[in-house]
């Protein structure tokens, strides 16, 4: 297990002014920031970020949308990150997410969801080291 997780503000919550909020929520969770930056993907870097879903019918549209503003991306450090992070922001759907969670407090539908965490401790590593060299971590 890790005490590192990967994440990102999604385009719409960033839109909607919704970043500060989200990452005091993060901070007051216990997260400690070891890497952040805000930037803008591009629809090929988008596409090879969610690589893993290119067979599913919902890719194209998730490229369309993770490339259409900017997002922040951060890398999280706390006992159990990946497991507290996934609770913290809630289940996919903001219609099914727990009352106080990220998604359900920001999240306007299924597929705009407000923001992204990992899965696994695997995942966590592979997505920071997409965004974040080393030098750009504490």
């Amino acid at each position: 297990m890790s005490n590192r997780t990967f994440t990102m503000i999604k385009p719409d919550a960033f839109a909607n002014g919704h970043s500060g909020a989200i990452l005091d929520i993060i901070l007051k969770a216990g997260f400690r920031l070891i890497a952040l930056k805000m930037t803008h993907l591009t629809p090929e870097k988008a596409g090879e970020f969610y690589a893993v879903h290119r067979a599913r019918p919902f890719y194209g549209e998730l490229v369309e949308f993770m490339s259409r503003g900017p997002i922040i991306a951060a890398i999280l450090e706390k006992e159990n990150a990946v497991a507290d992070f996934r609770k913290l922001i809630g289940a996919t759907d903001p219609a099914k997410a727990d009352k106080g969670t990220i998604r359900q407090l920001f999240a306007a539908s299924l597929g705009e969801n407000a923001i992204h965490g990992s899965d696994s401790d695997e995942n966590a590593q592979v997505e920071g080291d997409f965004f974040f060299s080393f030098l750009e971590r504490i």
